[in-house]
């Protein structure tokens, strides 16, 4: 024990500014474990947890959030917010009171609505994620412990295998084979190797025996000291600013745009009407709070509301099914995804791989073969693959029995092999197991059944890449194995593979998943294209998909990959549905190329080499099971690998999208068209329609006529295809049904005015009334482009609209709307007033096929992003 931790020790951990200032690798481990007061044999929990209640979590990629009294202060400082709080303290300095009370009322509503669900989707959402958290192996109270990584200290030592992430910054300790990818932090594209140092490093990019949080193992293992957590870490230094500097996402675009549409719309309109006020002399503190009400009016307040609301409530349904959603907007992207790349384990396979043979380069079963390949598997560090386990299962582990380790080379997906020096008996060979090509290139002789060795000539070397070829058509996959002398070798490199015995292969089998065909079908039909990119050969592949009867056209490999430019892939990527042998750089390129053909594009992977492609994918898929560096990618983890649940999670992905395009029709239209017709009759009558505060009413009402569309049921041709924001569609919407309700209530203007010489207060609550009538039945016209009586609303819809509708109408037909300047109503104005919304329901039916017909463009485009994809 090199030291003892106390209570009373403070341990050093000083924050990263994110630059080179901070060399914690430079004094090695000894000096190291004391400066934390450690041990080789890691902390006891006592210790670990005075330390965490010290340092606070690790735990540098955790949203900020901000506590009840921010998130109001937040709302308080919106543009829309201020203008009514700025209408509020003008009433109540000109003595409107109601107003005053009124607009207040509204304000504190809709920020609790918005406040109390953002705090319920957040907590949704940190459910859901703790489900999927990332855990590592501490040495914790002298044994190996597996905790999540946000609860290491400094101190903590660490196990580390391929496929990892470094959870906090440290140093080496001891190393086989690591090498680890830092790109994220030092640009360098090429992984790393690690060892125990000091490597006197003075530059992070070239301290080999330090690890960085955030950064990935991708081959070997390691076991290293916790120095640094959370913001102290040199990722955490920098996180604000790679935050910062994410490309906003499909959904954020598009409500930024939907922003700028309303934005327009209200300049437009309240402008107009402010000016036009003003040129007739009206009043200018009516005219202005009149022009706020407007404003208000056109504004949907509570989208963000809905939006939360409907993407949280679509996360915990899409957990229901198997899929868990880390980043919430990742649902609507999700919906609009035209393109799914996978890889074919596990989703269009069983990931049940099994060893169905042991063949010498004859052909025939070989003993010597299996035992080989057993004691690779079984000595081999870093990557334990399922191919291994499948080795050592059955006969596999007797074989390798007697077998010790004296050094090895492990895995890693440029190699593509793994290397082992071994010995038995006083017999030390390498043995070589890999993809057969990396593994045949390296030998320059054959081990015949009889155990002769004789040279692997051109003939030799054409016969073994036959039966390759063959069995690989057959949907077999296939490791070869080789070996060579290695009498009093100690250490093994790359140049110790060099002249091996080609002794022959392993066959496995991974069945096809029998739901994966109709899966795709699924997809297919939802207009979701389905591309298979593997590192398998192509004959097995091709082989995979011929068995499962899948619609494809055309094929690359790696090998041609490796030989086009980027605009050269993008061009043949729209036309190919199966790549094989692609490496971790070319699956990057693909789905580059995918996005640059204007294809929103989502990838399914598991493995360490499939995390830049999922990072990269507009929707980036993992499973349960995946390293964690693939989790830690993904935007969205399927619990079951099986793209029947992806499926599932599409079209509740686009529910969701079509219930916030409900509201948004809903709220643009209705809103328009009201604010329209107000706009008109206050230049064409000697009073506004409206009092202000009437309007807030009006407004606040409407928006809780509205909260249950989060609850609702979408049609089935809502959920058909892929969707995506479209401003245009949303202006045709609101430019052909706001003006249509502003028609009826410049009719229902006209019958007050002229036939029953309503006075200010009659006229302002009859048509109060038929606004608030209209344009709330009306959404149970508008929800669906289907006949609304075909297609019913959720009971939580019905449940809202309805008791809004029932609130209005007691404030406007009851003693109750006299403090806001209601009176009641003769009984022939109401009658009047019901024919008006009969036929106004009526033609809002027969219109709305216009309105919500998908454009003709928006068609064409459609059939332009899927040209090419064949099948």
């Amino acid at each position: 024990m090199l030291a003892a931790c106390s209570k009373e020790t403070k341990v050093p951990q000083p924050q990263s500014t994110g630059h080179d200032t901070d060399h914690f690798w430079l004094d090695g481990p000894e000096p190291a474990l004391a400066a934390v007061d450690s041990r080789i044999e890691g902390l006891t929990s006592g210790e670990a947890d005075e330390r965490l209640a010290r340092y606070g979590l690790n735990d540098v990629a955790q949203e900020r959030r901000r506590g009840i009294a921010g998130k109001i202060l937040r709302r308080l400082a919106e543009p829309m917010v201020a203008i009514l709080l700025a209408a509020a303290a003008v009433s109540g300095a000109t003595g409107e009171w109601p107003s005053f009370v009124i607009i207040l009322a509204i304000v504190a509503a809709s920020i609790a609505l918005d406040v109390v669900q953002e705090h319920r989707a957040e907590a949704t959402a940190d459910a859901l994620k703790k489900s999927v958290a990332i855990h590592a192996d501490v040495l914790r109270d002298g044994a190996v412990q597996r905790l999540p990584v946000d609860q290491l200290v400094p101190g903590d030592v660490v196990r580390l295998e391929a496929g990892d992430l470094v959870p906090a910054d440290g140093i080496v300790l001891a190393a086989n084979g690591a090498r680890a990818d830092e790109a994220l932090l030092t640009g360098e594209p090429l992984p790393v190797d690690k060892r125990p140092g000091p490597s006197g490093a003075t530059d992070a990019a070239d301290a080999t025996d330090a690890l960085f949080g955030g950064t990935g193992l991708v081959s070997g293992s390691a076991t290293m000291l916790v120095l640094r957590t959370g913001a102290a870490t040199r990722f955490g230094g920098i996180a604000t600013a790679l935050q910062a500097a994410e490309v906003p996402t499909a959904f954020e675009v598009g409500l930024h745009r939907l922003g700028v549409l309303i934005v327009r719309l209200t300049v437009f309109l309240v402008l107009g009407v402010l000016l036009a006020h003003l040129v007739s002399h009206r009043p200018v503190v009516e005219s202005f709070l009149f022009a706020v009400a407007l404003a208000v009016g056109l504004t949907p307040e509570l989208l963000p509301m809905i939006v939360t609301v409907s993407l949280s409530r679509g996360a915990l349904r899409m957990a229901e099914r198997k899929v868990v959603v880390k980043r919430l907007g990742a649902i609507h992207d999700l919906g609009s995804m035209d393109v799914l790349a996978t890889d074919k384990t596990g989703t269009l396979t069983e990931a049940r791989i099994a060893l169905t043979g042991h063949l010498g380069v004859d052909g025939q079963a070989s003993n010597r073969v299996l035992m080989l390949a057993a004691a690779n598997a079984a000595l081999g560090t870093g990557i334990r693959s399922p191919l291994d386990d499948a080795i050592l299962a059955g006969d596999g582990a007797a074989a390798a029995a007697g077998w010790t380790r004296i050094a090895d080379i492990p895995f890693d997906f440029e190699r593509r092999r793994v290397a082992v020096l071994a010995e038995r008996d006083g017999e030390r060979i390498v043995i070589v197991k890999g993809a057969p090509e990396e593994v045949r290139v390296r030998a320059t002789r054959i081990e015949l059944s009889d155990g002769t060795l004789v040279p692997l000539d051109a003939p030799a070397a054409a016969r073994l890449e036959a039966f390759e070829a063959a069995r690989a058509a057959e949907g077999m996959r296939l490791l070869a194995v080789g070996w060579h002398p290695a009498a009093g070798l100690e250490r093994l490199d790359e140049a110790g593979e060099a002249e091996l015995v080609f002794a022959g292969w392993c066959v496995f089998v991974d069945p096809p998943k029998a739901s994966a065909a109709a899966a795709v079908l699924r997809l297919k039909a939802a207009g979701v294209h389905v591309k298979v990119i593997s590192g398998d050969a192509a004959p097995v592949v091709q082989h995979l998909v011929a068995t499962l009867g899948l619609p494809h056209h055309g094929l690359l490999t790696g090998h041609e990959i490796e030989a086009m430019t980027d605009s050269a892939l993008a061009h043949r990527v729209g036309s190919v549905d199966l790549f094989a042998r692609v490496s971790p750089d070319q699956k990057l390129r693909i789905i580059r190329a995918l996005k640059a053909r204007g294809h929103r594009v989502g990838f399914i992977g598991d493995g360490i080499n499939d995390a830049p492609a999922i990072k990269a994918a507009d929707v980036g898929l993992s499973v349960e099971g995946a390293t964690d560096v693939a989790r830690a990618a993904a935007d969205m983890i399927l619990l079951a690998p099986d793209l029947g649940v992806l499926a599932d999670g599409i079209d509740e992905g686009r529910r969701t999208y079509a219930n916030i395009m409900k509201y948004v029709r809903m709220g643009t239209s209705s809103n328009f068209g009201n604010m329209l017709s107000m706009a008109i009759a206050s230049l064409m009558i000697p009073f506004l329609p409206l009092t202000p505060v009437q309007v807030l009413i009006n407004n606040l009402l409407y928006d809780l006529s509205e909260v249950g569309i989060p609850f609702d049921r979408a049609d089935a041709q809502e959920t058909a295809r892929p969707h995506g924001w479209d401003m245009a569609d949303i202006l045709r919407f609101t430019l052909v049904m706001g003006p249509l309700s502003s028609v009826f209530d410049l009719l229902t203007f006209a019958l007050l005015a002229l036939v029953f010489s309503a006075e200010p207060a009659e006229f302002r609550t009859a048509w109060f009334a038929e606004s608030m009538t209209t344009q709330i039945l009306v959404i149970f016209v508008i929800r669906t482009a289907a006949p609304a009586w075909t297609s019913r609303p959720h009971r939580v819809l019905v449940a809202t609209s309805l008791g809004a509708l029932a609130v209005a109408l007691l404030l406007a037909l009851t003693p109750l709307g006299a403090p806001f300047g209601f009176v009641p109503l003769p009984p022939t104005l109401l009658a009047t007033l019901a024919a008006l919304v009969v036929g106004y329901l009526g033609l809002a039916e027969f219109v709305k096929r216009w309105a919500m017909a998908p454009p003709r463009r928006g068609r064409s485009r459609m059939s332009r992003g899927t040209a090419g994809h064949g099948g």
